[in-house]
């Protein structure tokens, strides 16, 4: 646990240069441990709406998961980070996804629907603690370094999430090789043209575009059950990388103040809830909600209505891949570009490019066919990497000193924005869904450059340096 500290004052420049590789090697372990944990998770739910497809158990369950989250995100992150602090918190976190993983092995609303709330309930706390983590290890380098703390958490935001969207990769490798493996073109029995452009892209409706698809038809269950292992294997070693390879936060946030030090839980709950009074946290929860909508549409109803309804589910992976590689690729380069151009630019050519992308998905008949399944999935990769990246690093900024409030009311609205689509995926079509996603992207942009243009940021971002002590390394781990 994290005890037997000694505590030793130190000024900016008594900092040793290792420290930087030391803050570097942290944020590189946790960036690793998640993409191992998120490959499990991700490629699990990417499955949910095209395998467990009766009475829309997958989504159903994906529903619960962040229905859970966002009673998780009110109540349970700043209690967890007070009593475990973020390296414990994000460990024990990993281990609630395990049951959703075990749950596969047998699929019902009595397993499914639980250990869909338990990953949501471990998901609040996860988050918090990770970007908690990530902005105070920013501010320390910023001040051994002298570079701004602005640039430097959305550097280390952009980083993290290079490792966060490789798990797409991964995860959607093992899934697809699995599902394919032994099979040929030959074998796949295709349905015919006229019924796909009737019944897939927008046109889809749930389970009333299913029944005479061959494409829905769901894998053997000996290949899910192989697929369910390998996934919770990978949880278990994600768990044990956070709890032997990353360092105590509290080497870095001695004497400093902020929403997670030197209150109770009590008090950091209330701090969370009171922030939501604010205008900059009004005016940022439209934006935030839409990143959960997307990556809800994204997950559930593009691969069960374009992929797997057009192309087959074994396929369902592939198209991820190119997401999450795209991804993965964008999240850094963000980071590099704003400070190039601004966040302003960098926001607004995201806002364009998705409501094209949007507007493409209405008007598109898939076919089976793969360049325009890959080409969309890329776009919206770059599309979600610069809002994970942007939406991250200004809360982070909007709101100095409560990051853990700041950060929990962030997850809890975009787990708002999935919830939300999850339960109406399967009572409404394609086109609908399109047409809701357009219109919140449009009213959360609107609320983002009233924040840009009225000073909200830069009235926060102060040229002080926080003052930091550095605890000598006698952690127990």
């Amino acid at each position: 646990m994290e005890t037997s500290s000694k505590l030793v004052e130190v000024k900016p420049n008594d900092f040793k240069p290792s420290e930087r590789w030391r803050i570097i090697k942290n944020i590189l372990m946790i960036g690793f441990a998640f993409m191992i944990q998120f490959t499990a998770f991700m490629g699990a739910s990417n499955l949910q709406s095209s395998v467990n497809v009766d009475n829309s158990l997958g989504t159903f369950t994906l529903a619960a998961i962040y229905g859970s989250l966002i009673f998780s995100n009110i109540f349970l992150p700043v209690l967890m980070i007070s009593w475990l602090g973020c390296k414990w918190t994000i460990a024990m976190s990993f281990v609630a996804y395990m049951p959703f993983i075990a749950a596969q092995f047998y699929p019902r609303f009595y397993t499914m629907i639980p250990s869909g709330l338990a990953v949501g309930l471990g998901g609040g706390p996860l988050w918090c603690a990770k970007c908690t983590y990530l902005t105070v290890v920013s501010e320390a380098y910023a001040m051994i370094s002298d570079s701004g703390a602005d640039v430097l958490v959305t550097r280390f935001f952009g980083l993290f999430f290079m490792f966060y969207q490789m798990a797409q990769v991964w995860g959607n490798l093992i899934s697809s090789a699995v599902l394919s493996y032994g099979s040929s073109p030959h074998d796949e029995v295709m349905p015919n043209a006229s019924l796909v452009s009737e019944l897939c892209g927008s046109n889809f409706c749930g389970a009333a575009s299913a029944t005479e698809n061959p494409n829905l038809e769901p894998p053997p269950i000996e290949r899910i059950h192989l697929i369910a292992g390998i996934y919770l294997g990978c949880m278990v070693a994600a768990s044990l990388i956070v709890a032997f390879g990353v360092d105590s936060l509290t080497r870095y946030d001695r004497g400093r103040t902020g929403s997670a030090t030197g209150q109770s839980g009590l008090k950091l709950l209330a701090v969370t809830l009171k922030l939501l009074g604010e205008k900059n946290q009004l005016l940022i929860l439209p934006i935030t909600i839409f990143i959960g909508a997307e990556q809800a549409f994204l997950f559930a109803d593009y691969n069960a209505a374009y992929v797997s309804c057009a192309w087959g589910i074994s396929n369902i992976g592939y198209v991820m891949i190119c997401f999450g590689v795209v991804n993965a690729i964008a999240a850094p380069a963000t980071g590099s570009v704003v400070k190039l151009t601004g966040r302003v630019p960098v926001m607004l050519f995201a806002f364009f490019l998705h409501v094209v992308i949007l507007i493409t998905l209405l008007i598109w008949t898939p076919q089976a066919h793969g360049f325009v399944f890959f080409l969309i999935s890329g776009l919206w990769g770059v599309c979600d990497a610069i809002w994970l990246v942007q939406v991250n690093a200004l809360c982070g900024l909007l709101f100095p000193g409560k990051e853990e409030a700041g950060y929990s009311n962030f997850k809890l609205w975009e787990a708002t924005g999935s919830v939300i689509t999850y339960a109406y995926s399967p009572y409404l079509c394609s086109n609908v869904k399109l047409y809701i996603l357009i219109g919140v992207l449009s009213f959360g942009m609107l609320c983002y450059l009233i924040i840009e243009y009225t000073g909200g940021v830069k009235r926060v971002i102060t040229q002080k340096q926080p003052d930091f002590q550095l605890v000598a390394s006698t952690e127990k781990y």
